[in-house]
């Protein structure tokens, strides 16, 4: 009879188990507005194809949203958040040094509240835009779930302990993703994204100066230092590097192959190809980009569905700036 109680009571718990994953799993789903804003994806992805053929870097900012909202604690919009009304902005920490495009978030916004007011989160806009841009940088569709809350606050002084630098140890990043359920192979592959945008000679200079970090290929050492002529660097100056020169728009696994010829642009890319628990992915995705397209957009859905905010928790902001007035 003890027996009998006992494997009752486990199955219990497991029952309970799994209806908490449920809940917590279902709070997102396919076509969420669906009845309440049936054109409201058609909305975004016109304006992301819009903006891109305007302004071409838009895509690039789409990516690097989501990677910076979703990291820090949540899906929440909580990066769009100006500094206001006892709200410290998360694009003051200097690890979002470099971020742009902001306005034209407000731009889908606006075009979205037209004929939807109060209706798409900000959080939302953020998570499709980026899907949008992928296709736009050359990526696949992804089937994207949405009903992410915006957040009510702003988490800057937390953005440093979620978004790992520039010149972090490979085990340092791999924590960071695995912490919100990324595991090696999704880090990096989402890694890749690296192969398109650009890089802050800021970020760069330790890698030239004062002497050439000897895992640098030499003569890319040399385009390097015609990039980034200065010791020192200004962060208003207008001085970068391409993170790729042959498909500079495209996310593709040109960035592995770079990585393998030693023409990285950041110590965390080249420490990816010879950290022993990541250099096989990195040779393995140069050699096969269905592959890096698979895993990248597994954990681009991952990283999309860190921690959404549910109704209670969260607000649909009518401006994706500023938290709505009580």
């Amino acid at each position: 009879m003890a027996v009998k109680q006992q494997h009752s009571s486990k199955g219990f718990i497991f029952l309970l188990s799994l209806l908490f994953l449920q809940l917590s799993s279902g709070d997102l789903q396919l076509n969420y507005y669906k009845e309440s804003c049936p054109m409201a994806e058609e909305i975004i992805k016109e304006q992301v194809i819009k903006l891109y053929n305007k302004h071409g870097n838009t895509a690039v900012s789409w990516i690097r949203n989501l990677f910076h909202d979703c990291m820090v604690k949540s899906c929440d919009a909580s990066i769009l958040l100006e500094t206001a009304n006892g709200i410290v902005s998360e694009k003051t920490s200097e690890r979002s040094f470099g971020m742009r495009n902001f306005k034209y978030i407000n731009t889908i916004k606006e075009a979205v509240e037209s004929q939807c007011p109060t209706t798409v989160s900000c959080a939302d806009i953020v998570a499709l835009s980026a899907r949008d841009g992928f296709v736009l940088l050359g990526g696949p569709h992804i089937e994207m779930k949405t009903g992410r809350m915006d957040s009510k606050e702003s988490y800057v002084s937390e953005v440093v302990d979620y978004i790992p630098n520039h010149n972090d140890t490979i085990s340092l990043v791999l924590s960071r993703f695995q912490s919100i359920g990324i595991d090696v192979e999704g880090t990096v592959a989402l890694l890749g994204a690296h192969s398109v945008g650009r890089v802050h000679c800021l970020n760069l200079i330790n890698r030239l100066y004062p002497t050439v970090d000897p895992t640098l290929d030499p003569n890319y050492a040399v385009y390097l230092k015609g990039r980034c002529p200065s010791p020192v660097a200004h962060p208003e100056a207008v001085e970068y590097a391409r993170n790729d020169g042959e498909t500079p728009m495209v996310i593709d696994n040109m960035y592995f192959k770079h990585l393998l010829s030693h023409k990285g642009l950041l110590t965390v890319d080249q420490e990816l190809a010879s950290d022993p628990t990541t250099t096989h992915l990195v040779a393995k995705m140069a050699a096969d980009n269905a592959y890096f397209y698979d895993q990248f957009s597994r954990a681009l859905l991952l990283l999309s569905e860190n921690n959404p905010l549910t109704s209670d928790q969260g607000e649909i902001r009518k401006d994706c700036r500023f938290v709505n007035k009580a």
